[in-house]
């Protein structure tokens, strides 16, 4: 590969720079001038951050240059590198300006070697990721209390034995339930994938462990086959996985509804251990155990209450009989006291009765005096009603207009038919129109004479 060094930044040109300037310039004249690359070496110094940024030193038996990757691009690269691991990573070149070093940008990693593989497992966890395969919503709970859990794994695997330890010590009283298949070789992954239907089919199990030891990428490749891939994910049974070491990751880590660092650590994760179990049963029997002594102990207070109130039979009796008699005085009293009151009522009645006879005579009295009164009302009323006719009628007279007319006054109405009241708004030649008591003239003025003893 040739690369060429244009220096274009006029940056170099001026005739002093600060260390700074000349940093900045180094940095943009590295990014310009060389493409992003592929680089192979040993990790060195690995130091991964609290920010999830991985930092580390790349070398060769001749030399090493300091590298960094993003948390972003860390995140998928499906294992985490160890010092004397020999890796291949695809990266820009950069300058840390602060310290003027030149460095790494890692924007992919694979294994030194595993180049072909490790670009087919990228591309098969693009594709089940844009299918929605890994999305978390689609992932279910294991159960808590299952009725029997199911391995997927070698007769002959370290990880069986591990698994089967952990699940006898955590939760013995749960079946176990084998699927053998070989986790390594050729057809491992379709054997996997036909034991994980098989399993489907029989549905005598509440949990699926998938597990295998740890090994390097080509001992867990059957873990990254897309078959296999989709029967996890279709499975009705929920599907734990358990590859490899914490580091390890596989295509069957992501598509599984729970990822396990380690075997064992599916083996717990699969059922609550026993001892929790029977603590909680425990606590719920002496919670039962209180109650029903609660219980008991209010029973008991009843019980002495409803002894107190028991009275016998005797006493029973004698309380029956003054209460008989009590109601037969009653009875008694109950039928002579109403016959009184009723005869009382009666008289009285007749009484207010006599009192409330109506007197007809002093009626008509009244009635012939009122008639008077309603008479003489009325011709006082017309006779006040004559005189003030009279006076609104003689009033009315007084401000007829015809009545001053009559008396040889006029009403002089300009050409508009506005009454002119006052000489001095009128102008020589003017026309006028003149009402007198009978008819009317045209008239036009002559002279105007503005005050009263000038006439």
């Amino acid at each position: 590969m040739t690369i060429e060094f244009p220096v274009t930044n006029n940056a170099f040109t001026r005739d002093i720079l600060t260390v700074a300037q000349l940093n900045q310039a180094v940095g943009q004249l590295l990014e310009r001038s060389i493409p992003a690359l592929w680089v192979r070496g040993e990790i060195s110094n690995f130091t991964q951050a609290a920010s999830g940024h991985w930092y580390f030193t790349l070398k060769d038996s001749r030399a090493s240059v300091r590298a960094v990757m993003f948390r972003s691009r860390a995140s998928a690269v499906g294992f985490v590198p160890r010092a004397g691991d020999q890796v291949e990573i695809r990266a820009r070149v950069s300058l840390y300006e602060p310290r003027g070093d030149y460095q790494l940008q890692a924007d992919a990693m694979r294994r030194a070697g595993l180049g072909n593989l490790y670009e087919a497992f990228l591309r098969l966890k693009e594709q089940l990721a844009s299918e929605g395969l890994f999305d978390p919503a689609r992932k279910r709970e294991p159960v808590r209390l299952p009725r029997a859990i199911g391995v997927i794994t070698s007769l002959h695997a370290a990880a069986l034995r591990d698994v089967l330890s952990a699940l006898a010590r955590r939760a013995p009283q749960v079946p176990v339930v084998i699927y053998p298949a070989p986790v390594q070789g050729a057809d491992a992954a379709g054997r996997l994938a036909a034991q994980l239907r098989a399993a489907n089919e029989r549905a005598e199990v509440d949990t699926l462990l998938l597990v295998r030891g740890g090994g390097s990428i080509e001992d867990l490749w059957s873990f990254n086959d897309e078959d296999l891939a989709r029967e996890v994910a279709a499975s009705e049974i929920p599907v734990i996985s358990g590859v490899g070491h914490e580091t390890d990751f596989t295509i069957v880590d992501f598509v599984s509804d729970l990822r396990a660092p380690t075997p064992t650590a599916a083996a717990e994760l699969a059922c609550a251990p026993r001892s929790e179990l029977l603590g909680q049963v425990m606590q719920a029997a002496q919670s039962m155990a209180r109650g029903q002594q609660r219980r008991l102990e209010r029973a008991a207070q009843r019980l002495d209450r409803a002894a107190a109130q028991l009275v016998s039979p005797a006493q029973r009796l004698e309380h029956q009989r003054e209460r008989l008699n009590s109601l037969r005085f009653r009875l008694a009293s109950a039928w002579s006291a109403p016959q009184g009151r009723r005869v009382a009522r009666v008289n009285l009645l007749a009484q207010r009765l006599t009192h409330r006879v109506p007197d007809t005579g002093r009626a008509a009295d009244r009635l012939a005096g009122a008639a008077r009164q309603l008479g003489q009302a009325h011709a006082r009323l017309l006779v006040q009603g004559r005189n003030r006719l009279a006076a609104a009628t003689a009033q009315l007279r007084a401000l007829d207009p015809g009545n001053t007319l009559a008396r040889g006054y006029a009403i002089a109405r300009d050409a508009d038919g506005r009454i002119v009241r006052d000489a001095a708004g009128l102008s020589v030649g003017q026309p006028l129109h003149l009402r007198f008591a009978q008819g009317g003239a045209q008239v036009q003025v002559q002279e105007t004479r503005k005050t009263r003893d000038e006439a």
